[in-house]
């Protein structure tokens, strides 16, 4: 565990219940999930990654994929009272350095940024599509 500040990181600790909640703090952004589905995807989880201030988590992430060739990141919530506060970069490079230790040259790391949010992870290398070279994102949800 990294201490900084008040704050430190806990490595596939993520919870249903520290998913949920984080999740539904910034409710316009997120549909909610039943308990039962959301403790499946994270039995399935790659890697998660949990920020607490104290004993209060405040910031979430979490990686699915393969482990080697393609990795596609999840669910990077920031209580939106602790944004502002480096923990969404805290949070990018404890995923990213689990991925870059896992990664065969040439692997895949993908994302959906939320709205106006694209920038920040362009300082991690993150480019938008579309763009000369590739085409748009796509996404489809089951009803």
């Amino acid at each position: 565990m990294n201490q900084i500040s008040q704050l430190h990181i806990s490595s596939n600790t993520l919870t249903p219940q520290i998913y949920s909640d984080l999740r539904q703090k910034c409710s316009n952004l997120f549909q909610p999930y039943e308990t039962a589905d959301i403790e499946i995807a994270l039995q399935n989880t790659l890697y998660s990654v949990v920020i607490f201030d104290k004993q209060q988590p405040v910031g979430i992430g979490r990686v699915v994929g393969d482990d080697r060739i393609v990795f596609f990141i999840k669910d990077v919530v920031v209580d939106p009272a602790y944004q502002k506060r480096s923990i969404g970069t805290m949070l990018m490079r404890s995923i990213l350095d689990y991925i870059y230790k896992q990664a065969c040259p040439s692997a895949y790391i993908g994302l959906m940024s939320t709205p106006d949010k694209e920038s920040f992870y362009e300082k991690f290398g993150f480019i938008r599509r579309p763009n000369e070279l590739q085409g748009c994102g796509m996404v489809k949800f089951v009803e």
